[in-house]
């Protein structure tokens, strides 16, 4: 995983100190996450926290984690890795008492909000994302916990964006999008329609029963492919692979651009983990 990943890290700084070792940064910043486990306490074999926690800091505001994301995002589509039936949904994430407290302001691409809101079980953060048909992670995009899904809904999809390793623009268009009923309204077909992409959408009851009292006026219901909606079950396997990392399903982040680094670095090791088993297989169990 190391030899896919080490090509796309940072180069070492032209004035001043040298970056510390990337592998061992890197390995300080997953061990944390993995184990949602105090900064402070994190092995001595892996180097200073402080090093840690402002190197990801750090990336995730120059927009670091999300570059090498596209670099692994384009050779996973560049040997045909990539399935373009993309399902999208959302997770609310319990944030811990330690997420609270951010100052306001500060860095550019921090939420105002830094992505934190009240709702039933307390403070709490949403993570949406667009996932491929193999259950790995296309896109993220976190908002506050109370937020709903459907407004979220084209800033997860402007965030497809798979660049080629050869000329041409980067991929931004599904074949496919399947979404529940939270997603079913006029905009979002709309949207979809406009770009060429078929939704698999059902539609909630109310809207149904809307639509049946208006008679003919109320027009045709929209299409659906049942068979096809079988399939959204992906985004539910994606999300129950990045919780699995602790640090994850609780946030403990006082800024959101830190939490969503840890869930781009997340996304970046599902697809070369992925990729190297796929690599591995024999011709015969393929």
């Amino acid at each position: 995983m190391w030899d896919r990943i080490e090509p796309l890290m940072p180069a070492d700084p032209v004035r001043g100190r040298r970056w510390a070792d990337h592998r061992r940064t890197l390995e300080a910043i997953a061990w944390k996450y993995r184990t949602c486990s105090p900064w402070r306490d994190l092995p001595d074999e892996l180097g200073a926290f402080q090093t840690a926690h402002k190197r990801l800091i750090r990336w995730a505001a120059d927009g670091t984690w999300q570059r090498i994301f596209a670099a692994v995002l384009a050779h996973a589509d560049a040997a045909d890795a990539v399935e373009w039936a993309v399902s999208v949904d959302s997770t609310v994430c319990r944030a811990h008492q330690h997420a609270a407290g951010a100052r306001k302001g500060g860095r550019r691409a921090e939420p105002a909000d830094h992505a934190l809101g009240r709702s039933r079980g307390g403070l709490s953060t949403k993570v949406h994302l667009a996932c491929d048909g193999q259950a790995r992670p296309l896109a993220v995009h976190v908002t506050a916990g109370q937020a709903g899904d459907a407004p979220a809904f084209e800033a997860v999809m402007a965030r497809i964006r798979v660049p080629r390793t050869s000329r041409g623009r980067p991929r931004t268009r599904p074949e496919v999008v399947l979404a529940d009923r939270a997603y079913s309204s006029r905009a979002i077909r709309s949207h979809l329609r406009r770009r060429g992409i078929r939704a698999v959408i059902p539609q909630p009851s109310d809207q149904v029963g809307h639509r049946l009292r208006r008679g003919r006026a109320g027009g045709r219901p929209p299409s659906f492919d049942a068979e096809a909606y079988k399939q959204r079950n992906t985004v539910e396997r994606c999300i129950n692979r990045l919780k699995q990392w602790r640090g994850l399903a609780m946030r403990t982040d006082k800024l959101a651009i830190a939490y969503e680094g840890a869930l781009h670095l997340a996304a970046i090791l599902i697809w070369t983990r992925l990729r190297k088993t796929q690599d591995a297989r024999s011709p015969e169990e393929s």
